[in-house]
């Protein structure tokens, strides 16, 4: 355990959150996700909801803020306008974290990004669609 890191962030989440890069993506899944057979590299965290885990990682990690939207989140399919609970837990972590707003990206449009992505974190979530992605920004210095 560290003092100030959330209990939720483990000692392989953190080596591969601090080795990402400026605009490296971080998909943080749910537990009916293809995560295994998608991930370049993955990380587990069963037990945890995504939004929970969505937190923890946004304590340390900084979003893009040069583009318009730092977030995607998975449209629902048959309804690309509907939102879910799951969802909207997700656009709150993210307010808090940051001002702007977050995308939705079509299933397969999704699950490709989600393939390139620098790290996927698959989460116990069992709610359908409690999926995203994180653009991660930088660190100014003064």
């Amino acid at each position: 355990m560290l003092k100030t890191i959330s209990p939720l962030l483990s000692p392989d989440l953190l080596h591969a959150l601090a080795a990402m890069g400026h605009g490296d993506e971080v998909a943080i899944v749910d537990a009916n996700f293809p995560a295994a057979a998608l991930a370049q590299r993955l990380v587990t965290a069963p037990g945890i909801n995504t939004p929970a885990m969505m937190a923890a990682i946004l304590s340390l990690l900084p979003v893009d803020d040069f583009i318009p939207e730092p977030g995607w989140s998975m449209e629902i399919v048959g309804d690309a306008n509907a939102s879910l609970p799951v969802i909207d837990e997700i656009r709150t972590t993210l307010a808090q974290h940051d001002a702007r707003s977050l995308a939705a990206l079509e299933r397969h449009a999704f699950y490709q990004r989600a393939k390139t992505a620098f790290l996927i974190v698959q989460t116990g979530e069992t709610r359908k669609y409690g999926n995203v992605l994180l653009k991660k920004g930088v660190i100014a210095s003064e």
